[in-house]
């Protein structure tokens, strides 16, 4: 009887602190969310330089992830052209191909004959007479093409080597036509390469610059709003605060800031990414993958943002807070 009685007391004792741990969590969000609306000027300020900040964030993300896709696009339709005199037997260019397609850089090879080369000449030259005449008198002379995809279109070394030291391609190889190794488009790719990387780097440094200014400008709107506090909080002091319901209510208020500067941030980042998206397809940018991902798990982008914005908040908001405790 006795034990039940002290484990009656035991948990009653329990739900009691349970239910003041209620109420005093309620009643710092409450305070939080009062001192958010307290000083207007410094709402707006703190707020709108974190919405500054997501939004760059947002858009270095969005944009790496464009030209990513954007560069995977152009090396799909990169090819290495080699090419095998007209005369080439066609067991001898299935050899060919078939022994590229065991090199460990080779993603694909297809094979050109003479007769598929002319007929796709004379498909591409139907709107001219003269030009049909030509091809129709004359002997077919167009090479036979091996077309080759890479994994990396940077990384030619391994096909040069082939094609340079392999017997067969060097009997049958067609010496008006040197291997193309991709040429002047291999030289644009490696350009948008080196531009996705700088860009890259150019939002990290100012996502690093903005995130810095949010935090700054919030510590110094929190210290502020523990200055105009100070008799308040210096009188909860006295009576036995806790530290931790002190600094409650303005690590609510920080959290606060990055919940509204997110919600903004990505309703401007998606607007302006909807908005371009039909100028950067027309011009050729792979922008399609980007806004289907991002449309689909629009809820998870938000909550990522909302976590960014809270975080930045709360960081700066315990460093405010803890020197003004400590003191």
């Amino acid at each position: 009887m006795a034990n039940k009685k002290k484990m009656d007391s035991k948990s009653y004792a329990q739900q009691k602190r349970h239910r003041r741990q209620w109420v005093t969590f309620l009643r710092m969000l409450r305070y939080g969310v009062n001192n958010f609306t307290r000083n207007a000027w410094l709402t707006v300020a703190a707020t709108a330089v974190m919405t500054i900040t997501l939004l760059i964030i947002f858009a270095s993300f969005t944009a790496r992830n464009i030209l990513v896709d954007t560069t995977g696009q152009i090396r799909d339709n990169v090819n290495m052209s080699v090419y095998l005199a007209t005369e080439t037997k066609p067991e001898d260019a299935d050899k060919i191909a078939e022994d590229m397609r065991k090199l460990s850089t080779v993603r694909q090879v297809n094979i050109e004959t003479p007769e598929n080369a002319r007929d796709n000449f004379i498909q591409d030259n139907k709107a001219s007479a003269e030009t049909l005449d030509a091809v129709t008198v004359a002997t077919n002379k167009l090479p036979w093409t091996l077309s080759v995809k890479l994994t990396d279109i940077n990384d030619t070394d391994q096909l040069r080597t082939f094609v340079e030291t392999n017997e067969l391609v060097k009997a049958n190889s067609d010496p008006a036509r040197k291997p193309s190794f991709a040429g002047d488009r291999k030289e644009s790719l490696k350009k948008i390469t080196d531009a996705v990387d700088f860009a890259q780097k150019v939002g990290i440094g100012a996502s690093a610059v903005f995130v810095a200014m949010s935090m700054l400008i919030i510590f110094n709107t929190i210290r502020m709003a523990i200055f105009n506090r100070r008799e308040e909080i210096q009188m909860m002091k006295l009576i036995g605060a806790e530290k931790s319901f002190i600094r409650g209510p303005f690590l609510v208020e920080a959290v606060v800031y990055g919940f509204f500067a997110a919600i903004i941030a990505s309703g401007l980042g998606y607007t302006a990414l909807y908005f371009v998206e039909p100028s950067l397809v027309a011009v050729g940018v792979n922008v399609q993958p980007t806004v289907e991902m991002m449309t689909y798990f629009a809820g998870f982008y938000l909550l990522g943002m909302i976590a960014v914005g809270a975080i930045i908040g709360v960081v700066s908001s315990l460093m405010a807070t803890r020197r003004y405790l400590k003191l």
